[in-house]
């Protein structure tokens, strides 16, 4: 794992929108198209900002997020309406965009029938994470019963998952084997809690700390607020 420290979080988006730009490209000039796999909620929105306005062949790239609710994509509680509002637009608006979404099905058929959009578009090239304090990442929640399921290397592109605890909706969530395909991985977090927790997982096997199977071959981006 690499450890990248930074001063402020608007000197890391700048950097890291920097780095996937260049990490795209290059996927684009190897192999004339390129996936990226990004992170919903708040913390990578300036991210997306940033890297919305890249000078990227966007019409070879393809965006799908790492997870997502099992909400209709034009919902407030969808990560979509962010990928679409600040990464989608500006030069980026020519990207191919997969959602995590199939109308009409729950999020267990939903996941059978999204991995079999997502599989094609396999290996990622780049993979933006992100981490919660129990580190978790992407939909991979310590003490769901779904995980070990998700973190088995047979498993699908997409599988469903419901966050222990949760009185809300059921998630779909890129496999651990869909995201470890990705040629490179950045971990993105803000915080001395996030620091204390990424120590942590250290320590700890993947299924305590979903995170930990990642990190060996991350680069983690650390800025204090």
């Amino acid at each position: 794992m690499q450890l990248t420290s930074y001063e402020t979080a608007s000197e890391m988006m700048q950097s890291l929108s920097a780095q996937i730009a260049s990490e795209l490209s290059a996927a684009i000039a190897l192999r004339g198209r390129a996936c990226l796999a990004v992170p919903g909620g708040s913390t990578p929105g300036p991210l997306f900002d940033l890297l919305s306005q890249a000078a990227l062949d966007w019409a070879n790239v393809s965006v799908m997020l790492t997870d997502e609710r099992w909400v209709p994509t034009d919902s407030p509680r969808s990560n979509t309406g962010l990928i679409k509002n600040r990464l989608l637009v500006n030069s980026a608006s020519a990207a191919r965009y997969i959602a995590l979404y199939a109308p009409g099905l729950d999020h267990v058929g939903g996941a059978r029938a999204l991995s079999q959009q997502v599989a094609p578009n396999l290996p990622i090239d780049v993979v933006v994470l992100g981490m919660g304090a129990d580190m978790h990442t992407a939909s991979l929640f310590p003490g769901a019963p779904e995980l070990s399921l998700a973190q088995d290397a047979r498993a699908d592109a997409v599988m469903p998952m419901v966050p222990v605890g949760s009185d809300l909706e059921p998630r779909v969530t890129l496999s651990a084997q869909a995201l470890e395909t990705a040629r490179h991985t950045h971990v993105l977090i803000i915080g001395e809690d996030k620091k204390t927790a990424l120590a942590q997982a250290q320590r700890l096997s993947p299924i305590d700390a979903p995170i930990a199977q990642f990190l060996p071959n991350a680069t983690v981006h650390w800025s204090p607020v």
